[in-house]
């Protein structure tokens, strides 16, 4: 791979990046109100939505730190 595309792989990896801790900070907004609610409300409709939301941004994240580590991988031969 040439340097030109090595450095557009970079940025791409940087702005994945970015994108993956705006993604960690809805996850963690949403966490908060979640741990705010009254316990009894944990269980109610909302409270599980909240909950399986929580969840799949986490696994969204992880998603792409997997892809940023594969980038990664590519950039580093």
């Amino acid at each position: 791979m040439n340097k030109a595309r090595r450095k557009w792989l970079e940025d791409i990896i940087g702005k994945l990046e970015e994108q993956k801790m705006e993604i960690e900070s809805v996850r963690d907004e949403e966490q908060e109100m979640l741990d705010c609610m009254p316990e009894s409300l944990h269980e109610s409709e909302r409270g599980q939505t909240m909950s399986e939301n929580i969840d799949e941004l986490d696994s969204a994240a992880s998603d792409l730190d997997d892809i940023i580590s594969s980038l990664q991988e590519i950039v580093d031969k």
